[in-house]
């Protein structure tokens, strides 16, 4: 295969976006039994298939969106949007990644994780075709996707996720959804542009984006304050060093919110995360937090 080509295809399936579907081994982590190997083979192979099938997904959005990606700035470089990738060929890889997923969630870790799985692709069409049009209902999609992915990780190893992790979950992935959008239409007002090309927001709607956004993110961090106060001495032997948890994600979510509101902010936070290194510091910092007080 030719090196352009192999460029267009990784360009097109994101396999960077693979490090969102780490959240299916949230559930595991929560419960503390990550060290279970079967719970762990449970989890890695739950995160194969939301991968396989999640880059299918991208290649159905692509297709579907090939036209407003081609007025846009940044899309129109997609490989489907500058026609570096024929849609014939898109339409094959989709079929093929959605249904490797789907049967390494079918032989895997079986019916209840394939029916999640399949919700979430379901939705995510559903968002294609017409809820990214809808102002905070477009929003609200994003944050159950993502949410969508620690209910897989729950069904692929029979651990029930808590309502403090759904509620906390729901409340920081809608703070990051809605970053953004919030970047998008920061970059709208720059190019003194009015109107998103197949979204439902002006640019005028940027100062209540911004209000949704940071009310959600503390929000967030509450909730995990009132999870430590309530729950925190029974799961855990030092609960006390968890309370520097929440000044951690306090200044991350600031730190998230201050980059968007200066547009240095990636139009995926998640990704923009990845490659950020106080980002980065604060995941390690809470990871070896959450070790040393089980």
């Amino acid at each position: 295969m030719p090196a352009s080509v192999l460029s267009s295809w990784l360009k097109a399936i994101r396999p960077h976006h693979w490090a969102k579907n780490a959240l299916v081994f949230v559930p595991a982590v929560a419960a503390h039994a990550l060290a279970d190997a079967s719970v762990l083979a449970a989890s890695a192979l739950a995160f194969l298939a939301f991968s396989l099938a999640a880059s299918g997904s991208y290649l159905v959005n692509d297709i579907l969106d090939r036209d407003s990606d081609r007025s846009h700035p940044t899309r129109r470089t997609r490989a489907i949007a500058s026609g570096a990738l024929p849609i014939p060929a898109a339409r094959v890889g989709a079929t093929i990644l959605i249904a490797s997923g789907l049967a390494i969630g079918y032989f895997g870790p079986g019916l209840p994780f394939l029916g999640v799985l399949g919700a979430y692709l379901l939705l995510t069409l559903w968002y294609s075709l017409q809820l990214k049009q809808r102002p905070v209902t477009d929003i609200l999609c994003l944050a159950a996707l993502y949410t969508g992915r620690i209910l897989a990780g729950s069904a692929a190893t029979g651990i029930e996720p808590s309502f403090w992790l759904l509620a906390f979950s729901m409340l920081l992935f809608f703070s990051l959804a809605t970053a953004k959008r919030a970047t998008e239409l920061a970059g709208l007002a720059a190019r003194s542009e009015q109107q998103a090309p197949g979204r439902g927001y002006t640019v005028n709607d940027l100062p209540l984006l911004v209000v949704f956004g940071v009310a959600s993110a503390y929000a967030s961090v509450l909730l995990l304050a009132l999870y430590l106060n309530a729950r925190g001495d029974v799961l855990y032997a030092r609960p006390q060093l968890l309370w520097l948890l929440c000044p951690a994600l306090l200044y991350w979510v600031s730190r998230i919110w201050l980059k968007t509101y200066r547009q240095e902010l990636h139009e995926d936070p998640v990704v923009f995360a990845l490659t950020d290194r106080p980002s980065l510091a604060v995941l390690l910092i809470c990871t070896v937090l959450v070790w040393l007080a089980i």
